[in-house]
């Protein structure tokens, strides 16, 4: 009996003993108001949280029902947020405008963030935290932030590296295949394409460090004494969790700290409404549907690219669903079920929907190869033009871009992806994007946990501290240069000295 007890007791001992050193106090920093991005950070903070650990989060998107050990430190009405906000348009004039609302936003974003008094009572008590998630976006100046903390940091992104993060961590970038997240050509660019790519990460860049980066620091400079640089507290970040999967983006030659978890936010599918059930489940060819996200105003569609998609849906004998912001379309089509909110992924999650014509944002694009469904896309801003790419070139999909946008074309688009043959290869595709050695959620929470457990030690890879004279080999080429000259002063010598002594 008494045995027993001990046992008994001992088992209790170990297994509070697990429960301490596996429970973490977890900071995320989510300053950016756009809610297609918070979206995938909300699964994997409340995951964190059923796993043991106590989660604070800093953001515009407090839950509206509490979690226990989920505490928010809310920014909603600070900001407006940002939804059916950018119109459909695509020029070089749409890329600088981008660029420059990344870096205002973020600033901005900064100053936020900083000026909050609950976000100030952090510091001021001098709050301990194990870790500090932040997203890694538009702005570098949490950061600063978790440096005052004094607790090391993971990156989470949802969507395909910005041009100022690839020299952090050390991955080299080619504009010769590896794609540039605001410009068509995926891993197989033109040289027109190389040269675009080129000039906008030059460009990009130059504006990211002076007009984002030297502006945070001035604003972090207000609160904190000696922050150091922001580019030097970046290459400290831990690990970066990457929304990204080979399987639909090719292969990466990304260090070991950068982890790609695409696909964790998709849900188990949910019945429908009865409406949008009977609608899909009574149409004797299949459904196409047809959505372009939430930051994009699907209404500002220029009225002859509309006509033309309306003519061209209208040729198939399939039935659609289209989100649409206004209660009618041109020409009141009978085919086409509208809603200014739709449950994306439960409908494609549905066996009779056969392809969907999208903006190519990274989550539908996700949940579209998580179920098996055929993308028509149409890349419009930001990250998609890079995601269509990738939807072409890994076989999920084709694209057509707004200037080719007409009947005949579009209409031959969906000719391809409706074909069964085509549907057959992307549901292949799918299995072989789910086949994992362990699920993207537990990857992510993984080395989340890792970066606490293991703080002291550096995980970027060597290229994140080499200079770019020696990143690129100048020096070298320098010598080569110069011994290349002497060697052809030396002949230049030699034959000089020959010509006179025939002369002499």
């Amino acid at each position: 009996m008494t045995v027993k007890f001990l046992f008994i007791v001992s088992l209790l001992f170990l297994c509070t003993q697990v429960s301490e050193v596996r429970t973490l106090n977890i900071l995320g920093l989510f300053p950016y108001q756009g809610k297609s991005h918070f979206f995938v950070f909300q699964t994997y903070l409340d995951e964190l949280v059923h796993r043991g650990h106590n989660v604070t989060v800093v953001s515009y998107f407090p839950r509206k029902e509490p979690l226990e050990n989920y505490h928010d430190i809310s920014l909603a009405g600070k900001l407006e947020i940002l939804e059916d906000v950018f119109e459909i348009e695509r020029s070089y004039w749409t890329i600088i405008k981008i660029s420059l609302f990344l870096v205002n936003s973020g600033t901005e974003n900064c100053k936020t963030l900083l000026g909050d008094e609950n976000v100030q009572n952090l510091w001021k008590t001098k709050a301990k935290f194990d870790v500090v998630v932040i997203e890694h976006f538009n702005s570098d100046c949490s950061l600063g932030l978790a440096h005052q903390l004094g607790a090391p940091v993971v990156a989470v992104s949802s969507h395909l590296l910005l041009p100022w993060h690839y020299k952090r961590f050390g991955i080299p970038y080619n504009p010769s295949f590896v794609p540039f997240l605001l410009l068509e050509g995926g891993t197989k660019p033109t040289l027109y394409q190389r040269l675009e790519r080129t000039l906008f990460d030059t460009y990009i860049n130059v504006l990211y460090k002076f007009m984002s980066q030297r502006v945070d620091q001035n604003t972090l400079a207000q609160y904190f004494d000696d922050v150091p640089p922001l580019e030097q507290l970046a290459k400290e970040i831990k690990f970066l969790i990457t929304y990204t999967n080979f399987m639909l983006f090719g292969s990466y030659l990304y260090p070991a700290n950068v982890i790609e978890v695409n696909g964790y936010h998709v849900a188990k599918p949910k019945p429908l409404p009865e409406e949008l059930r009977k609608f899909i489940e009574e149409s004797e060819h299949g459904v196409i549907y047809v959505s372009f996200g939430s930051m994009l105003k699907s209404t500002s569609t220029p009225r002859d690219k509309m006509e033309a998609i309306i003519r061209a849906l209208s040729k198939f004998p399939q039935r659609v669903i289209w989100k649409w912001e206004e209660d009618t379309l041109p020409g009141n089509p009978k085919n086409i079920y509208l809603s200014k909110w739709l449950p994306q992924n439960d409908i494609l999650a549905h066996p009779k929907v056969l392809a969907f014509y999208s903006h190519c944002g990274l989550l539908g694009t996700t949940e579209a190869i998580y179920h098996g469904v055929p993308m028509v896309a149409m890349p419009i801003f930001g990250d998609q033009p890079a995601n269509a790419a990738a939807v072409e070139e890994s076989g999920l999909g084709v694209q057509i871009q707004i200037p080719e946008l007409t009947t005949e074309n579009l209409q031959k688009k969906f000719n391809t992806v409706l074909d069964p043959k085509f549907r057959a290869h992307v549901k292949k595709l799918s299995q072989a994007w789910r086949d994992r050695p362990i699920p993207p959620m537990d990857s992510a929470i993984f080395w989340t946990e890792f970066a606490a457990r293991h703080r002291n030690f550096t995980f970027r890879a060597a290229a994140a501290d080499v200079s770019y004279i020696q990143y690129f080999c100048l020096d070298i080429l320098a010598i080569f240069i110069l011994i290349l000259l002497l060697f052809i002063f030396i002949l230049k010598s030699l034959f000089s000295n020959t010509k006179k002594s025939k002369l002499e």
